[in-house]
This record gives structure tokens, C-alpha cells and sequence, in this order.
């Protein structure tokens, strides 16, 4: 979905505008972690998800992009991405992926992040930990001078140390007044290749690690993608922006870590 256009570079003021959608998507994901559980149908979830960023007077970024129907993103299992919320109802065992996006002054934010449903299997959890922490191995990479390549070959190298693999036709992306914008920023790659990373950039790293196969297909809603096996697959997505300062995380989970703390 990326377009073709130049990279937008972004002043801090409008790094800052961003960061106040940012905030909204991490507190909507919030209001969504309290809910699951097994018996919530996805879209419960969309519904209360949709209701908070209207009330924080910012607009749903998925809704009517390229005719998406749904406000979140909700991929269960062996759905990597883009699982449209319906009645299906969470069960204990499931992992379930939650992508959101609102836009707010202009500026969109865009990250998700992978729920454990109930007690799940030891495998599965270790394929959802692990993937967060390719997200930070793949952030600590995003810094002005190196390549948008060192990023995907920091989170591929990490996982695939485990075994696991890196879908290949879904990346991260930049963001900012669009939802996605140049730079293209793969979840595998070489070294020292693709964009030089300049100040003022903003993108999102997303990567999307299948406990089994790389390999993907799309269901018949066109929207849909699942592994080719049927096996689990997690995603996490950070925004990261390249500041006078250095690069800083955007995005947060901490709204969402204090919900699931309470949980337990």
C-alpha cells in the first residue's frame, strides 16, 4: 500500500503533531487489552476501539482506506495482518493481533500490537515474545546515518536464529500526513543497503514472524492474509521518529502493559 512518492521528511513540530496521534492509538489499544479474553467477538473490540479515537476527536485511519471496512486490524492466529473484525469469538490458546491507526491535526499514527488469549502454548507465547524483541533489535538499528537495510537484517538474523520467518510481502512503512509513505522498510534485508536514515524521517517497523513457513495467501475478501501452513504468526508495530536529539520511540505500549499487568 506504500506510494511511490519521495521520502517526506518531517520538522519536530510535526514529529510532535504525530506523537499526539501516536498517544491515541496507544491509549485505544489500552481500551481494547481490557477486553480480551476468551468469548469477546473481534468486533466488540473494533466497536469500543472506534468509539474511543472519535471521542478523542481524531479520525479512524484504517476506515475507508482503500475500502477497508473496519476501524482495527484484528488478525487471530494463523492471520498475519489485515483479519477484519467479525463475530468470531477469542478463545483461550489464541494470540490475536491488534493494528490501529487514527489521525489527528492532519497526522496519522499506525502501530499494533499481538494479545495472548488465556494460557497459550508454550511455542506460541515464545513466538510472540520473540517478535517483540526483534521489533527493539530492528529499532536499535534505526539511527541517522545508517541504512533502512541494517533494520530488516537486525529483526531477520534474530529470528531466524530461532527458526522461525520473515513474511516477505509485508513491510513497514513511513507515516505522517499520509497512512503509508515512502520509506519501504522490509522486516529482512542486507546490510548497509536501501535508504539512508536522515533526520526527519518517521516510519513504522512492523515485523511479522511465522512460527512456521514464510509463505502467505490471501483469503477471499481480498483483505485477509494468513500463513500458507496454517501455523501462528505475530505482529508487533512501533513508529520511530528521527530527532535533532536522536531517534525516539513515538508510539507507546504503556497504556497497554498496565492493563495486562492488572490481568495477570
Amino acid at each position: 500500500m506504500a506510494s511511490r512518492r519521495m521520502i517526506h521528511l518531517k520538522t519536530e513540530k510535526e514529529i510532535d503533531i504525530i506523537k499526539q496521534s501516536s498517544l491515541i492509538v496507544g491509549k485505544t489499544l489500552a481500551e481494547v487489552a481490557k477486553l480480551i479474553q476468551p468469548g469477546v467477538t473481534c468486533k466488540t473490540l473494533d466497536k469500543v476501539a472506534e468509539e474511543y479515537i472519535l471521542e478523542s476527536d481524531a479520525i479512524p485511519s484504517f476506515k475507508g482506506y482503500h475500502g477497508y471496512p473496519a476501524t482495527l486490524c484484528v488478525s487471530v492466529n494463523d492471520v498475519v495482518v489485515h483479519g477484519i473484525p467479525g463475530d468470531y469469538e477469542l478463545q483461550n490458546g489464541d494470540i490475536v493481533s491488534v493494528d490501529c491507526g487514527a489521525k489527528k491535526n492532519g497526522f496519522h499514527a499506525d502501530y499494533a500490537y499481538t494479545f495472548q488469549v488465556g494460557k497459550v502454548a508454550k511455542e506460541v507465547q515464545m513466538l510472540c515474545e520473540r517478535t517483540k524483541e526483534s521489533l527493539y533489535k530492528g529499532i536499535e538499528q534505526a539511527k541517522e546515518g545508517n541504512r533502512i537495510g541494517d533494520i530488516g537484517n537486525a529483526i531477520q538474523s534474530y529470528v531466524e536464529g530461532f527458526g522461525y520467518s520473515v513474511v516477505r510481502e509485508l513491510i513497514g512503512h513511513g507515516v505522517g500526513k499520509n497512512l503509508h509513505e515512502k520509506p519501504d522498510v522490509p522486516n529482512y534485508g542486507q546490510k548497509g543497503s536501501g535508504p539512508k536514515i536522515k533526520k526527519g524521517m518517521v516510519f513504522c517497523i512492523e515485523p511479522m514472524i511465522n512460527l512456521g513457513l514464510k509463505y502467505i495467501q490471501m483469503d477471499q475478501d481480498k483483505w485477509t492474509i494468513r500463513t500458507y501452513d496454517g501455523k501462528p504468526s505475530a505482529h508487533f508495530e512501533h513508529m520511530v521518529a528521527i530527532r535533532e536529539t536522536g531517534t525516539e520511540i513515538i508510539s507507546t505500549y504503556k497504556y497497554i502493559e498496565e492493563v495486562l499487568i492488572k490481568k495477570i
